[in-house]
This record gives C-alpha cells, sequence and structure tokens, in this order.
C-alpha cells in the first residue's frame, strides 16, 4: 500500500515524536515490527514453495525412513510365509 507524501510526513513526525518521549515503547514496537515482516516473509515464501507445483514438497527424512522399514519388514515377512508354506514339513495336515 502506497502512502501519501502527507502522511508519510505525519508518520515520520508521530515517530518522532514518540522516540523523544519513549524510546522503550519506541523500541518495542520497532522490535514487533520486524517479528510481523520476517513472519509475512516466511509465509510468502512458504506460499510460493506450494505454489511452486503440485506435490513440490518432500516428507521428512524420517517419514521416509520409517516407511522404508516398514515396507521391508512386509517384504521379509511375506517371503518368510511364502518359503515356510511351500516346505512339506510345514504343509498342514489334511
Amino acid at each position: 500500500m502506497a502512502w501519501s507524501q502527507d502522511e508519510e510526513r505525519m508518520l515520520t513526525m508521530i515517530e518522532r515524536h514518540l522516540t523523544d518521549e519513549d524510546p522503550k515503547l519506541a523500541a518495542r514496537i520497532e522490535s514487533f515490527n520486524q517479528r510481523v515482516e520476517r513472519r509475512e516473509h516466511g509465509r510468502r515464501r512458504t506460499a510460493d514453495r506450494a505454489a511452486g507445483g503440485a506435490g513440490a514438497r518432500w516428507p521428512r527424512r524420517s517419514t521416509m525412513i520409517i516407511t522404508l522399514s516398514w515396507m521391508l519388514i512386509v517384504v521379509l515377512i511375506t517371503a518368510l510365509l511364502i518359503m515356510a508354506l511351500q516346505h512339506n514339513a510345514a504343509a498342514l495336515p489334511i
């Protein structure tokens, strides 16, 4: 949003008076403004990444490791069951 020259001049005067009268409050307000700007910048960057393409974000490494571990366990148990059921000694007596 663009400010007119009169509005900018008035805001500058208010800022000067505030800094002269209560420097602690002025410092706290400035710190708050910086934190809000950083947070907004982070949100814009995250939104830009999400808008960059469908599925552009990868899962975390720990999620991938856990998923792969479970898949390996399922494959190994399946292979063990197939081997055990094909062996004659493991066959169910009928």
